[in-house]
């Protein structure tokens, strides 16, 4: 089995000013979390906190003893919905390991949390050093212990903790590691990246991710190569357009010849029509989409919130004069990190739309009734594409997604929520979260992870 922890950037936060109060004595929180598990993958996922005061607690500089009466009600709703329990203290002295104190306490702890649940399901016990650094391990039912492979943090700040690598040494590597360092690059190595969409804005940022060195990238689009296609899709060919090729296999094709090692995963699907692809997506670190339709991009903003996955959505809207020019070329990237502002909420689109957007997908014929009708808000349009736009903006994309595993601008990440460039006014604009409507309803489900409905979109059924 494969075990991962991921915690959202606010939940993070509240633990790190908690559980290091300025005092060098050790502190205590309670999470209930969300998981997925399928095949040999197992994680927990930060849903709810509950921090435990540090006046009810018997605090030292390397132990802690508390009541558990306070989390009952964790454990009971962890009960009633199959989510997890993890514990997570301090360790003011940076200690790097569970002490003996640690395991008799965990070993005590999680005996009970098993004697409430019915499910085998493993909980979890995490520890996190003054420098913000967090190790754990799983506890199985019969009080077994493995660690975490992989520890995750998606805030302003994108955090992955992985089993140390060996050392960086070829050619290739060498201009990667000089520009964000070789702890950057054995990051990206590590990394198993999403593009949805394999386009305009889709296909340049996947020859940027694999250039850069990701480990697996997955790739999804529905579509063939069509000869209106080869003005914007890297390495398209016109004996793809002729064969009508898959763009995912087309790309496939390519990423595999340029021999840098990139594992390439395709489907070529709709995400709604395919449960392997979902699957496949949460599973990874980190995922861009391309996607021009409303739902598709309401659906990866709730995948991404639900199972704690940074999101990179790119857009491009070009805006026709009816003289045969152009009026106005905009070009977004925004960051969506769980649990606060959503594409939604920042206005990207409304309820209507998704609804429309929706309803073109699921039901063409009575999409046109409604058209005709005069009830559709301007779902079906097809809009042009440039092909030097979208690689600028994907360009920027990139950029930003570095710049969260590795900070280099002199102004911090928080202040690059959504970057917005405006062609035709020449100008380039940043928004900050803290700007932005907080979606409190999303907040809500941030970690939620596996449930019935999945993700609480019931035409989906997995």
């Amino acid at each position: 089995m494969h075990y991962e922890l991921r915690i959202s950037g606010k939940h993070f936060q509240k633990l790190q000013q908690h559980l290091f109060p300025g005092d060098g004595k050790e502190a205590v929180a309670i999470v209930l979390c969300g998981r997925y598990e399928k095949d040999d993958l197992s994680v927990l996922l930060t849903h709810k906190i509950e921090l435990i005061p540090h006046n009810e607690c018997k605090r030292y500089k390397d132990s802690i003893f508390w009541e558990t009466e306070r989390i009952i009600h964790l454990i009971e709703n962890a009960e009633v919905n199959n989510m997890a329990i993890m514990k997570i203290h301090s360790h003011p002295g940076s200690y790097p390991n569970f002490s003996e104190i640690d395991d008799t306490s965990d070993f005590e702890f999680f005996q009970s949390v098993f004697g409430w649940c019915d499910s085998d399901s493993v909980h979890g016990s995490s520890v996190m050093l003054p420098d913000g650094k967090i190790f754990g391990r799983v506890f199985t039912a019969d009080l077994k212990t493995f660690s975490f492979d992989k520890i995750s943090i998606t805030g302003d700040t994108i955090n992955i903790w992985n089993k140390p690598t060996k050392n960086i040494s070829d050619e290739f590597s060498l201009r990667t590691i000089q520009a964000f360092g070789e702890g950057t690059y054995a990051k990206l190595k590590k990394m198993k990246v999403g593009v949805i969409g394999c386009s305009g804005t889709g296909s340049p940022t996947i020859e940027q991710l694999v250039r850069l060195g990701i480990g697996h990238i997955v790739i999804i689009d529905p579509d063939k190569v069509e000869k209106k296609n080869l003005n914007r899709i890297l390495n398209s060919r016109m004996i793809d357009a002729t064969v009508c090729r898959s763009k995912v296999e087309t790309l496939s094709i390519a990423i595999d010849g340029i021999g840098l090692g990139t594992k390439v995963i395709p489907y070529f699907t709709n995400i709604f029509d395919s449960s392997d692809a979902l699957h496949e997506l949460i599973s990874c670190d980190v995922i861009f989409g391309c996607v021009d339709s409303v739902d598709g991009r309401h659906l990866l903003s709730q995948l991404t919130n639900f199972y704690l996955i940074p999101f990179f959505d790119i857009g491009v809207r070009l805006d026709a004069d009816g003289k045969g020019g152009i009026e106005n070329i905009y070009a977004s990237v925004n960051y969506i990190q769980p649990g606060c502002s959503t594409l939604m909420s920042r206005g990207l689109y409304t309820a209507d739309r998704l609804f429309d957007d929706g309803l073109l997908r699921q039901d063409p014929t009575e999409f046109s009734k409604r058209e005709k009708a005069g009830y559709v808000h301007n779902a079906n349009v097809d809009r042009p594409a440039v092909i030097s736009i979208n690689m600028q903006i994907s360009s920027l994309a990139v950029i930003e997604f570095l710049n969260r595993i590795h900070s280099f601008k002199d102004d911090a990440p928080k202040n690059y929520a959504k970057v917005t460039m405006d062609y035709c006014d020449t100008c380039i604009s940043n928004d900050t979260e803290e700007s932005f409507t907080q979606d409190v309803n999303s907040a809500n489900w941030a970690g939620r992870g596996d449930c019935q409905p999945f993700l609480r979109m019931p035409e989906l059924m997995l």
